[in-house]
């Protein structure tokens, strides 16, 4: 088992609990809060996943960093994103021979990111095992358990499996702490709050 992307709490607390062998990957793209590495890390070990790698992809700029606005999209938005990180997440899961690559992705990206959407990983996936010998005799499959999910139902499916929300990362700014500004701070204080669960780094 592959967790590609930023590591997801919710899932790695979830495919632990399923008793399933994971392994991780984060992408390091330019301008990557360091603290969301340093969360994926923490987070990994307390999940206890087989290897973390961290790929680094300095090129790979979010609209805000390149100088282009992608029509209504957000200015973290980064061109085919996930097509670039499904593609490196097969090329590892070919290297270590798992079976299925694992996303995060929760109904809400869906509303705003269209490389999330169930067509997108389809054809993805047939894609990378056409290119494939290993992939496509495993019948690699690209799962995404939290796809029907929002995100305040992923907080409280989180906190019901015990994932230390205290080791989490949100924003989008440098710092040690959170901003409680930007659009990744905000969407999290909604989400909480929604989920009527309490945020450890907000008490």
């Amino acid at each position: 088992m592959l967790l590609s992307g930023g590591i997801d709490s919710a899932t790695c607390a979830f495919l632990v609990k399923k008793r399933c062998s994971t392994r991780a990957i984060t992408f390091a793209f330019h301008g990557i809060a360091k603290e969301e590495l340093r969360a994926a890390r923490a987070i990994g070990r307390r999940a206890g996943v087989e290897e973390h790698r961290f790929a680094r992809l300095p090129d790979l700029r979010e609209a805000n960093d390149i100088g282009v606005r992608f029509g209504a999209l957000p200015a973290t938005y980064i061109p085919m994103r996930n097509a670039v990180f499904y593609s490196l997440a097969a090329s590892y899961a070919e290297e270590v021979g798992v079976d299925y690559v694992v996303g995060g992705h929760n109904k809400d990206d869906l509303k705003v990111f269209r490389d999330t959407g169930t067509n997108f990983f389809g054809l993805m996936e047939g894609a990378l095992r056409a290119g494939s010998e290993i992939l496509s005799k495993k019948r690699m499959r690209i799962l995404r358990p939290l796809q029907s999910r929002t995100k305040s139902q992923v907080i409280r499916q989180a906190a019901s499996l015990g994932v230390p929300f205290e080791l989490t990362w949100s924003c989008h700014s440098s710092g040690t702490e959170h901003c409680w500004k930007c659009e990744g701070c905000l969407g999290r204080i909604s989400a909480f709050e929604r989920a009527r669960v309490v945020d450890p780094l907000r008490v």
